[in-house]
Protein backbone atom coordinates (compact mmCIF):
# COMPACT_ATOMS: atom_id res chain seq x y z
CA UNK A 1 0.00 0.00 0.00
CA UNK A 2 1.64 3.30 -1.07
CA UNK A 3 1.37 6.43 1.10
CA UNK A 4 1.13 10.04 -0.96
CA UNK A 5 3.27 12.14 0.70
CA UNK A 6 2.62 16.21 0.52
CA UNK A 7 5.44 19.24 0.74
CA UNK A 8 5.74 20.75 4.47
CA UNK A 9 3.39 24.16 4.25
CA UNK A 10 5.16 26.67 4.91
CA UNK A 11 4.01 28.44 8.23
CA UNK A 12 1.64 31.03 8.70
CA UNK A 13 4.41 33.17 10.06
CA UNK A 14 6.41 33.07 6.79
CA UNK A 15 3.72 33.14 4.47
CA UNK A 16 2.19 36.73 6.62
CA UNK A 17 5.96 37.69 6.63
CA UNK A 18 6.10 37.31 2.42
CA UNK A 19 2.82 38.87 1.72
CA UNK A 20 3.86 41.83 4.69
CA UNK A 21 7.06 42.76 2.92
CA UNK A 22 5.75 42.31 -0.71
CA UNK A 23 3.25 44.72 0.48
CA UNK A 24 5.52 47.02 2.10
CA UNK A 25 8.22 47.33 -1.13
CA UNK A 26 5.76 47.78 -3.44
CA UNK A 27 3.77 50.64 -1.38
CA UNK A 28 7.26 52.46 -0.43
CA UNK A 29 8.28 52.24 -4.17
CA UNK A 30 5.07 54.00 -4.90
CA UNK A 31 4.84 55.82 -2.45
CA UNK A 32 8.70 57.09 -3.22
CA UNK A 33 7.95 57.30 -6.97
CA UNK A 34 4.59 59.77 -6.13
CA UNK A 35 6.32 62.19 -3.94
CA UNK A 36 9.65 62.47 -5.97
CA UNK A 37 10.44 65.49 -8.16
CA UNK A 38 11.00 63.75 -11.43
CA UNK A 39 9.58 63.68 -14.67
CA UNK A 40 6.41 61.88 -14.93
CA UNK A 41 8.36 60.19 -18.02
CA UNK A 42 10.82 58.80 -15.29
CA UNK A 43 8.42 57.84 -12.61
CA UNK A 44 6.80 55.66 -15.45
CA UNK A 45 9.99 54.53 -15.96
CA UNK A 46 10.66 53.13 -12.63
CA UNK A 47 6.92 52.26 -12.24
CA UNK A 48 7.26 50.00 -15.47
CA UNK A 49 10.76 48.57 -14.52
CA UNK A 50 9.17 47.27 -10.99
CA UNK A 51 6.12 45.32 -12.92
CA UNK A 52 8.88 43.81 -15.43
CA UNK A 53 10.91 42.55 -12.72
CA UNK A 54 7.77 41.59 -9.94
CA UNK A 55 6.26 39.26 -13.55
CA UNK A 56 9.46 38.23 -14.65
CA UNK A 57 10.74 37.01 -11.05
CA UNK A 58 7.52 35.19 -10.68
CA UNK A 59 8.16 33.24 -14.24
CA UNK A 60 11.29 32.29 -13.09
CA UNK A 61 10.49 30.98 -10.08
CA UNK A 62 8.02 28.82 -11.32
CA UNK A 63 10.04 28.03 -14.38
CA UNK A 64 13.12 26.40 -12.02
CA UNK A 65 10.67 24.95 -9.59
CA UNK A 66 8.72 23.11 -12.71
CA UNK A 67 11.89 21.60 -13.90
CA UNK A 68 12.96 20.67 -10.14
CA UNK A 69 9.97 18.86 -9.88
CA UNK A 70 10.35 17.39 -13.49
CA UNK A 71 7.64 19.54 -15.21
CA UNK A 72 8.73 20.45 -18.69
CA UNK A 73 9.33 23.46 -19.31
CA UNK A 74 11.04 24.62 -22.40
CA UNK A 75 14.13 26.15 -22.69
CA UNK A 76 13.62 29.79 -24.37
CA UNK A 77 10.66 30.41 -21.95
CA UNK A 78 13.30 29.51 -18.99
CA UNK A 79 15.57 31.50 -20.94
CA UNK A 80 13.56 34.72 -21.52
CA UNK A 81 12.33 34.44 -17.61
CA UNK A 82 16.05 35.25 -16.82
CA UNK A 83 17.02 37.49 -19.50
CA UNK A 84 13.63 39.77 -18.34
CA UNK A 85 14.59 39.89 -14.76
CA UNK A 86 18.32 40.24 -15.74
CA UNK A 87 17.23 43.07 -17.98
CA UNK A 88 14.71 44.78 -15.12
CA UNK A 89 17.69 44.58 -12.89
CA UNK A 90 20.01 46.70 -15.28
CA UNK A 91 17.31 49.15 -16.40
CA UNK A 92 17.08 49.82 -12.67
CA UNK A 93 20.48 50.26 -11.76
CA UNK A 94 21.43 52.53 -14.70
CA UNK A 95 18.41 54.68 -14.26
CA UNK A 96 19.59 54.99 -10.71
CA UNK A 97 23.11 55.81 -11.82
CA UNK A 98 22.40 58.50 -13.73
CA UNK A 99 19.19 60.02 -12.14
CA UNK A 100 19.75 63.85 -10.65
CA UNK A 101 18.82 62.32 -7.31
CA UNK A 102 20.34 62.04 -3.49
CA UNK A 103 22.52 59.14 -3.09
CA UNK A 104 19.88 58.40 0.06
CA UNK A 105 17.29 58.49 -2.92
CA UNK A 106 19.08 56.16 -4.78
CA UNK A 107 19.58 53.51 -1.72
CA UNK A 108 15.82 53.95 -1.44
CA UNK A 109 14.81 52.76 -4.65
CA UNK A 110 17.34 50.07 -5.53
CA UNK A 111 16.92 48.75 -1.61
CA UNK A 112 12.81 48.52 -2.50
CA UNK A 113 13.34 47.06 -6.05
CA UNK A 114 15.73 44.61 -4.25
CA UNK A 115 12.84 43.59 -1.77
CA UNK A 116 10.31 43.56 -4.05
CA UNK A 117 11.80 41.04 -6.40
CA UNK A 118 13.06 38.75 -3.23
CA UNK A 119 9.47 39.30 -1.17
CA UNK A 120 7.48 38.45 -4.79
CA UNK A 121 9.52 34.93 -5.13
CA UNK A 122 8.90 34.15 -1.57
CA UNK A 123 4.98 34.71 -1.89
CA UNK A 124 4.71 32.90 -5.45
CA UNK A 125 6.99 29.71 -3.16
CA UNK A 126 4.80 30.38 -0.25
CA UNK A 127 1.47 29.69 -2.68
CA UNK A 128 2.73 27.34 -4.60
CA UNK A 129 3.71 24.84 -1.29
CA UNK A 130 0.29 25.64 -0.18
CA UNK A 131 -1.65 24.41 -3.13
CA UNK A 132 0.54 21.65 -2.95
CA UNK A 133 0.40 20.60 0.56
CA UNK A 134 -3.33 20.29 0.58
CA UNK A 135 -4.61 17.41 -0.05
CA UNK A 136 -6.90 16.89 -2.77
CA UNK A 137 -10.80 17.07 -2.12
CA UNK A 138 -12.62 13.91 -1.70
CA UNK A 139 -14.12 12.07 -4.55
CA UNK A 140 -17.48 12.48 -4.49
CA UNK A 141 -19.63 9.26 -5.69
CA UNK A 142 -21.14 10.05 -8.66
CA UNK A 143 -24.31 10.77 -9.67
CA UNK A 144 -26.40 7.98 -11.38
CA UNK A 145 -27.02 9.15 -14.74
CA UNK A 146 -30.42 10.14 -15.26
CA UNK A 147 -32.24 8.79 -19.05
CA UNK A 148 -34.81 11.29 -20.63
CA UNK A 149 -38.05 9.44 -20.71
CA UNK A 150 -38.65 9.14 -24.26
CA UNK A 151 -42.64 9.30 -25.50
CA UNK A 152 -43.49 6.27 -27.79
Amino acid sequence: MSQQSFPARPTAAFVGASWVALVISVSAFAVGLWNAEMELSEKGFYGTTLLLGLFSAIALQKSVRDRAEGIPVTTIFLGLSWAMVITSVVLVTAGLSNAELALSEKGFYGLGFAMALFSVVAVQKNVRDLAAAAPPAPRVAAEPEIKPNVWQ
